[in-house]
This record gives structure tokens, C-alpha cells and sequence, in this order.
């Protein structure tokens, strides 16, 4: 199953792209940002985004998407911000055809790491670990998107298990 992950932003939306194969090891296929130029009107932004976004989908073809929850912080501009982004990411996703599940952040570090109260640097370390990577992935939020694509792997191995359907 090829899934991309998606940590939402309107400068800077990270994406991974993870592969669980047929033994259960987990294969990286691409990392990176979407970055969208300061100074440009949001709208248009967002049209940079969507496309690239859109782009990416057609280039790798995933198979199913998870996408980072709003975690609402205490700067009211920077949230809405990241909702808009949210909103474009999860409109091109739907428009691929692809099935798409949200988490936490809280989610993210318990499916990677086991602890829901995990920092940055734990769920980073993690996500080089399950990757066989030799480095952190960079930017922060590539990996924090490898991350949220390595949660949905493994909590769609817990749902088959407990034998939820999505």
C-alpha cells in the first residue's frame, strides 16, 4: 500500500510518500514540501498548492491518504492559515479518488513513537528508524508528514486487527 501523508501549511505543506510492503517493512518513496512564495495573495497561494499538490497525486499515484488534524494554536491568523491549506490539501486528495483519514498530532506520536506526549525530536528519530534512513528527514515538516503517513499505515494494520473497517 503506497500512502502519502500530509502535514498542512499555507508557506510550506510537507509530504511523504511511504510504501508498506508485503513483509510489513516500510519503504520510502519521496519526501519534501509544497512552498508557496511570501508576498503573493492567499488565493493564489492556495491555486500554487492544489496544483502541486495535484501534481504529486498523479506522479505517485497513492493508493490512500492521512492528513495532520488542526491542532488549534493560540495565534488565531496562523490556524486559519493552515485550515485553508487543510481545506485545498483535502480537496485534492478527495478529487484523486483517494480514501483520506485524519489525525491527531497526539495520534500521530502514538502510532510512530508509542507515546502520545512524544516531542519533535522523538517522532523524528522514529520516522528515520522505521524508514532505515541515515538522517532526520529535513524540512520539519516533511518528516512530520512521513510521520502522519506512517500513523495511517499502522493504524490501518490495528483496524484490520481488531477487524474495524475505515
Amino acid at each position: 500500500m503506497l500512502v502519502i501523508g500530509i502535514d498542512p501549511g499555507t508557506a510550506s505543506t510537507g509530504f511523504g510518500l511511504v510504501r508498506e510492503q508485503q513483509d510489513g517493512s516500510l519503504t520510502l518513496i519521496e519526501f519534501g514540501v509544497i512552498a508557496t512564495p511570501p508576498g503573493v495573495a492567499m488565493p493564489l497561494r492556495l491555486v500554487d498548492l492544489y496544483r502541486q499538490l495535484s501534481d504529486l497525486l498523479l506522479l505517485h499515484q497513492p493508493e490512500s491518504a492521512a492528513v495532520e488534524k488542526l491542532f488549534f494554536h493560540r495565534n488565531v491568523t496562523t490556524a486559519l492559515s493552515v485550515g485553508q491549506a487543510r481545506g485545498v490539501a483535502l480537496l485534492a486528495l478527495a478529487q484523486s479518488g483517494l480514501s483520506i483519514a485524519e489525525y491527531t498530532p497526539m495520534e500521530v506520536k502514538q502510532a510512530t513513537v508509542g507515546y502520545g506526549g512524544a516531542d519533535k525530536n522523538q517522532v523524528q528519530q522514529m520516522v528515520r528508524a522505521l524508514l532505515g534512513l541515515p538522517d532526520i528527514p529535513r524540512p520539519d515538516d516533511a518528516a512530520d508528514a512521513l510521520a502522519v503517513a506512517i500513523c495511517h499505515i499502522h493504524s490501518a494494520k490495528m483496524r484490520a486487527l481488531s477487524g474495524e473497517t475505515s
